[in-house]
């Protein structure tokens, strides 16, 4: 495995753009195919999202952390936001009869369809996200 590659931004909203930077920079240097990328494109600024707005609660004292792990056979991106956390296990299903109406709530269910890992830690502050090559 290669040395990580770390990158903070503030919780604004707008900054989402640096983390779709950090993925080109990423897919340039790793020659991601246009699958994985789009994949990767939608989870990981999703996730930095859910940190901006539900972690962090938009304090732009308060940062969001993407990591960057590539190896021959997967890349990982771990998001942290510096929150409270969340229960991860307690979400409900978005594609429930009862959840079909109510806006928000899909942004997990989304990445855990493209990303070939989803795993939550550190009480639910940071995700990491696995794409195999």
């Amino acid at each position: 495995m290669n040395k990580p590659f770390k990158l903070k931004i503030p919780s604004l909203i707008e900054n989402v753009r640096i983390a779709e930077s950090f993925i080109d920079q990423a897919r340039d240097e790793f020659n991601f195919n246009d699958d994985i990328y789009g994949n990767i494109m939608i989870a990981v600024t999703e996730s930095v999202n859910n940190a901006i707005i539900h972690g962090n609660k938009n304090d732009k004292d308060k940062n969001v952390h993407l990591e960057l792990n590539v190896s021959d056979k997967e890349i990982a991106f771990t998001i942290e936001d510096e929150g409270k956390g969340f229960d991860f296990d307690g979400l409900p299903d978005p594609t429930a009869p009862e959840n079909i109406d109510k806006p928000g709530g899909r942004g997990i269910f989304l990445m855990k369809h493209l990303a070939d890992e989803v795993e939550f830690s550190k009480e639910g502050r940071a995700i990491t996200l696995t794409f195999y090559i």
